[in-house]
């Protein structure tokens, strides 16, 4: 297993598509492992191929209840929501609420070529979209919410907005 550098906000590698996994072999476990290790390296919960400069449909997540690999993620379901301040690895320093599904399903496979299904809720359902995002070329800087849309959900008021 080896540390991978992790590319930053700027990097063409964070704008453009993963392609698919057609096949998973030593290669692909290799990047899953070093992207599990690069991961934790960086106090991350989660890191998606294309943040280590790789363009693959592989992501790995870690919410605090063990690594989670998945390869050629989909997202097939989602329900509620939920508004949270989320950062990422490749954009040191930015962090900001952003509003996402209370619930999500996806649908993967894992390193052995299984697919399966994963339900998370909360930060895993967060932590899912954030990362199938990253492999769809979309940071969540994009997603940040304005002032005024923290205010009308009652996040933020007035006299912090003026503070």
């Amino acid at each position: 297993m080896a540390i991978r550098d992790i590319v930053r906000q700027g990097d063409a590698a964070l704008r453009k598509t993963a392609k698919t996994v057609n096949v998973i072999d030593g290669r692909i476990r290799r990047l899953l492992d070093d992207m599990a290790e690069t991961m934790y390296n960086a106090d991350g919960v989660g890191l998606a191929a294309n943040q280590v400069g790789v363009l693959r449909r592989v992501v790995v997540i870690d919410v605090g209840e063990g690594i989670i690999e998945l390869i050629n993620p989909e997202i097939v379901s989602s329900e509620g929501e939920q508004i949270g301040i989320e950062g990422c690895l490749s954009c040191p320093g930015r962090r900001g609420y952003v509003n996402r599904p209370e619930k999500v399903t996806a649908r993967a496979l894992n390193r052995e070529g299984k697919p399966f299904e994963i339900t998370g809720i909360g930060m895993l359902a967060r932590a899912l979209c954030h990362e199938t995002e990253h492999l769809d070329g979309k940071l969540f800087v994009e997603r940040i919410m304005t002032d005024e849309e923290l205010r009308a959900a009652g996040i933020m008021t007035e006299e912090e907005d003026e503070a």
